[in-house]
């Protein structure tokens, strides 16, 4: 069992941070919200009062945080990550950053002789609850093995996905299906209702044929329902999308269909709903049809 200095106890990384404890791991974790903290040492951990404190006497730490500049000022910045972690530490950035963010991270660590990963999820917060995200791996294969038994904590799914960042443009690749997917459904829907079919049954059939997908499963109650209870908030995805045009120009490919979603998330972030789940892009979609609840099955 390893010491585990946990930075960003977050709404992914607070259930993260507890399979962890579960998992027998000594646990001592760090969030600028100090209830956050105050919830890991009731779950079993160690509050931390600052990152130092957090991994000073770590063997691995892992971060988990919104954006670019959030891992910037954690892992690279005055008094961070790399000020504080003893050479040799397993540091796994598991934050949804750009592939340039995590290579920075990969060498600067490098230079202060520590072992850096980038191991973005895919699952949302039901998948960090529930102990089965995605894992996508970037770095050192010898240093993937030496994380593996530490991820397997929480996902079910851990795969080495090539060199420092590749984690990180798989996790893109994924964020650009995830939002697509959400999309196609919100007009699936929109199609049923405004046809006059009910949409709950016509759903359930799609998602037990070839249009399945975790997705669906996953959202169907809050198409239904009209719920955006956040589990995944617009202003992320809309972060998402740009590491994903980010990352189809510095690769040199043309992505018709990212340009759409992103336009879309990015519209749904305009009309003021970057708080709320993704899957009130179908809202958007409504609006463009000149559909609310009130007259969504007229």
């Amino acid at each position: 069992m390893a010491v585990i200095g946990f930075i960003g106890l977050g709404i992914m990384g607070a259930p993260m941070a507890r399979h962890l404890i579960r998992a027998g791991h000594d646990v001592r974790g760090f969030d600028v919200n100090a209830d956050a903290v105050a919830g890991l040492a009731a779950d079993g951990g160690t509050g931390a009062t600052s990152s130092a404190d957090a991994v000073r006497d770590a063997e691995v730490v892992i971060t988990m945080l919104p954006a670019d500049q959030h891992v910037e000022a954690v892992i690279l910045g005055p008094g961070g990550v790399l000020m504080h972690a003893r050479p040799g530490t397993l540091l796994i950035d598991m934050s949804t950053v750009s592939p340039q963010t995590s290579r920075a991270v990969a060498a600067a660590g490098r230079e202060r002789g520590l072992r850096v990963l980038d191991a973005p999820v895919s699952g949302g917060e039901t998948g960090a609850v529930e102990g089965v995200l995605s894992i996508m791996v970037g770095g050192e294969k010898d240093d993937f093995e030496a994380a593996r038994p530490v991820l397997e904590a929480l996902g079910r799914t851990i795969v080495h996905v090539g060199e420092h960042g590749a984690g990180q443009v798989v996790k893109a690749a994924n964020q650009l299906v995830v939002a697509g997917i959400i999309a196609l459904n919100a007009e699936a829907l929109v199609l049923m209702e405004a046809a006059g079919v009910d949409p709950e049954p016509g759903l359930t059939v799609l998602n037990g044929g070839l249009a399945g997908s975790t997705v669906l499963t996953r959202k169907m109650s809050a198409f239904l329902k009209r719920d955006y209870t956040p589990g995944f908030r617009i202003d992320l995805h809309h972060k998402d999308m740009g590491i994903v045009l980010r990352a189809a120009e510095a690769a040199g490919v043309g992505l018709p269909l990212a340009g759409q979603v992103s336009q879309l998330v990015a519209a749904a972030r305009a009309a003021g709903m970057g708080s709320r789940d993704h899957s009130a892009l179908l809202e958007v979609i409504e609006r463009l049809n000149g559909r609310t609840k009130e007259n969504a099955h007229a």
